[in-house]
């Protein structure tokens, strides 16, 4: 596997931009130069990120998410030893 990151992910597993094996190796997000990690899902090339909007939920259980515009940078948690899982 590359440690190039897509454009989009989504933690969301009915998504079309889930990718179970990438979020279980980790993915970071650093948001306007502050480490985030209640990211639902992230946008590189439209600069913005989707977090939960406090502890409600909607009529599925679901968070109700807010998204928030900014500088988005991805990163991998283990991006040098992929067998090394901390």
């Amino acid at each position: 596997m590359t440690d190039q990151l897509p454009d989009r992910l989504s933690v969301d597993p009915k998504s079309p931009y889930h990718d179970a094996d990438l979020l279980a190796r980790g993915v970071g997000i650093r948001f306007n130069g502050e480490e985030r990690t209640t990211v639902e899902e992230y946008c590189v090339s439209e600069g913005w990120i989707r977090v939960a909007a406090g502890r409600s939920l909607d009529r599925r259980g679901q968070p109700i998410t807010i998204k928030v515009k900014g500088k988005v940078e991805p990163y991998l948690l283990n991006a040098g030893d992929p067998a090394k899982a901390d």
